[in-house]
């Protein structure tokens, strides 16, 4: 008989940490909102296409949670949203508020996407069906979202558990960590699919892609069993109000203080600018952050805000990972 992880009950699974918050807190939210001002409508130029390949680690923003990271020659796409409403229908729903940093048709051959977790915003049908279409990626996600990607003609799904490790090639690992938040494209099917984040591991660089999180446990665990982290993505906006977003999305001070639990060489910020889903306005998540690394004397060095389409490399690692790898395992 298969042991069942301790994060499912056989039914829904469950964070490290219980949340609160059920419905009653999102009717008591509904009915006292007071969201800041977001612009109807951001023009802006898409940026230069991306270099084909890249053998240095490289990070391009595209919008919202949709990176592409170029690392060893591989090309992976993170939660990649390019439709015009985060929604099941076209009339409704969160709509985007500026276009994405980077056209669809000027990707690079993608090689892999990371599927952090079901949400209309992170998983975009429409985008995954024209990559899988145009591109034939291998996707990763947390178990059970295969099925409904099968549905809509997606294949090629490996499903991961917390803490379970895949070979995506013979130099580059691919390991699906916990996060702090829920899953469920419906009120019926609330946390019946599982949510993660990443760590992409080569020889030469390890990225910490965490999808869609609030603080937790889970970052001092990842740290210790990843030391040495080198990009790590982490998401700043959605988070007023704080009493009711904080479970399940960072602040901008957390996420510098997820930024210094790991340890990472750089930080990048996501999850912002792109759809209006919570109280905070379009531009407070970035004044919040850069307020609180003023207040930290940490350089922009250390945790980068990109501009919508801007790419950036950053230098490997002199160590191998060989030995962090023997740590984490």
């Amino acid at each position: 008989m298969q042991t069942l992880p301790s994060h499912f009950d056989g039914k829904r699974f469950r964070n490290l940490e219980p949340r609160r918050n059920r419905y009653g807190a999102l009717v008591r939210w509904l009915l006292s909102r007071r969201p800041a001002p977001w612009r109807q409508w951001s023009d802006a130029q898409p940026g230069a296409p991306p270099p084909r390949r890249s053998e240095r680690l490289r990070i391009t923003f595209i919008n919202h949670a949709t990176f592409l990271l170029q690392l060893d020659g591989i090309n992976v796409l993170t939660d990649p949203i390019w439709s015009e409403r985060a929604s099941p229908v076209s009339w409704a729903g969160p709509r985007r508020r500026r276009p994405p940093g980077i056209r669809l048709p000027d990707l690079p051959p993608i090689d892999l996407v990371l599927l952090s977790h079901d949400h209309y915003d992170h998983m975009d049908i429409p985008t995954l069906q024209r990559l899988a279409c145009d591109h034939h990626p291998t996707i990763y996600t947390g178990l059970k979202n295969a099925r409904l990607l099968a549905r809509h003609g997606i294949r090629n799904v490996v499903e991961l558990d917390w803490w379970r490790e895949a070979a995506a090639r013979s130099d580059m690992w691919i390991t699906a960590v916990p996060a702090q938040h829920f899953s469920g494209r419906s009120p019926f099917q609330t946390d019946k699919t599982l949510w993660c984040g990443f760590v992409v591991q080569t020889n030469a660089s390890s990225v910490y892609f965490a999808g869609d999180t609030g603080a937790g446990p889970h970052i001092g665990q990842i740290a210790r069993r990843f030391p040495g982290i080198d990009l790590a993505i982490l998401p700043i906006g959605a988070f007023r109000p704080e009493w009711f977003m904080g479970e399940v999305h960072m602040s901008p001070r957390e996420a510098v203080e997820a930024h210094l639990a790991l340890r990472a060489h750089v930080s990048v910020a996501s999850h912002f600018g792109t759809f209006a889903l919570a109280d905070d306005g379009q531009d407070e998540a970035v004044q919040v952050l850069r307020d609180v690394l003023s207040h930290a004397k940490l350089h922009d060095t250390e945790f980068w805000v990109l501009g919508f389409g801007e790419g950036r490399e950053l230098p490997p690692r002199a160590a191998s990972l060989d030995e962090s790898r023997q740590i984490a395992l």
